[in-house]
């Protein structure tokens, strides 16, 4: 049934519990699991903004990616260590919803599992968030743990 199930993972809580779920429908259907993270470009005027100066500072994006690809590895090795096969890992710059979601249509993803943010109803209605836009915009099915 799923053949493709991606998880965007962003090193929360509510990531791994998601991931935790998608092990579980991996297992149950053969499925190949993609992990995604997704991190947002800076640009040049954002990162001398900054208030943090270190000695030797660094490109901001290439700070985000190393962090990005940390969490990805770390995820890929928590789905390893329970018992999922066939995993993937995948490190975006982008918008995070419709980085996602584009990512799934080039994949052609079965399922997209992702957490949810946690806020309340009138917090997330303002502010809005990427499970909330993810299953606006994507055209599979979009489970939100």
């Amino acid at each position: 049934m799923f053949q493709r199930i991606l998880i965007p993972v962003d090193g929360s809580d509510r990531a791994l519990t998601a991931l935790e779920f998608a092990i579980a429908l991996q297992k149950k259907f053969d499925s190949e699991l993609l992990i995604l993270c997704v991190y947002r470009h800076h640009s040049l005027l954002e990162a001398s903004m900054s208030m943090v100066r270190p000695e030797e500072p660094e490109n901001l994006d290439d700070s985000m990616r190393a962090f990005s690809s940390d969490v990805v590895e770390t995820a890929k090795t928590y789905a390893a260590e329970h018992g999922g096969q066939k995993i993937r890992g995948f490190i975006k710059s982008g918008q995070p919803a419709r980085t996602i979601v584009g990512f799934a249509k080039e994949r052609e993803v079965d399922l997209i599992v992702l957490g949810s943010r946690g806020l309340g109803d009138i917090e997330g209605f303002l502010l809005g968030s990427v499970s909330h836009k993810v299953t606006s915009l994507a055209r599979c099915p979009v489970m939100v743990i």
